[in-house]
């Protein structure tokens, strides 16, 4: 077993310094994921992502793109959120995935994605924006604003979205599936669910936690980082 098999690292990102969680397996290697936060911030419940992506034999980063602060109140998270300067954000994240490429625990040539509400929004971008770096990327309702180009998706893409989640329609959900098909050329796979939004986080203040469909679409997400991460 590793020595530090958590730890809280700091990396370069765009001339600047990141920092993020580090969850590393028992075997002390493993293929590379990264895990992007709610918008309640780098929580207990991302960690515990990370934590249970490493159970599973994977090294998993949690870039935390708030330097530190966390909220469980939606205003405070709405502005938080606001203030986060989303090339800043993107340009962090890809400085996380060549931190966690070159980490001597890492044994895959490319890296998932998994993010989750604001972070799934990112998932879709980075998977754009570093092409072939990014072999799966698994958005957990999160979708992206405006009219980004996303012709360099090269990666598998799934995704995992409650009906009864008030902040994407299903028409918008139907608009981002053609979107991403139409520019890369492969269409994604998105999994719907009876549930409303931030059904996975077993921390979430909405009540909308569903411990069987969270376990369904874990189960799911696993399946495809085995698959496409190496």
């Amino acid at each position: 077993m590793p020595e530090n098999p958590v730890q809280n690292v700091s990396f370069p990102s765009n001339g600047s310094t990141a920092h993020g969680y580090l969850a590393v397996p028992e075997s002390g290697s493993g293929p590379g994921v990264i895990v992007i936060q709610e918008w309640w911030g780098l929580t207990t419940h991302i960690e515990d992502v990370a934590n249970r992506l490493a159970a599973e034999g994977f090294v998993a980063l949690a870039p935390d793109l708030y330097g530190g602060a966390t909220t469980h109140d939606s205003e405070e998270a709405g502005e938080l959120m606001q203030k986060l300067p989303v090339e800043q954000a993107a340009k962090d994240l890809a400085g996380a995935v060549d931190f966690l490429l070159g980490h001597e625990a890492v044994t895959s040539a490319t890296v998932g994605v998994v993010g989750f509400c604001m972070g799934g929004g990112f998932v879709i971008t980075m998977a754009a924006q570093l092409g072939d770096k990014v072999s799966a990327a698994v958005p957990f309702y999160g979708i992206v604003q405006g009219e980004p180009d996303l012709s360099g998706i090269t990666a598998v893409v799934e995704g995992h979205f409650g009906t009864d989640d008030q902040m994407i329609p299903m028409d918008a959900l139907a608009a981002l599936e053609k979107k991403i098909t139409d520019s890369s050329g492969t269409a994604p796979t998105f999994h719907v669910y009876e549930a409303g939004h931030a059904f996975f986080n077993d921390e979430n203040l909405m009540g909308t936690y569903d411990a069987d469909l969270a376990q369904l679409a874990w189960n799911r997400t696993l399946a495809t980082l085995k698959a496409n991460v190496r």
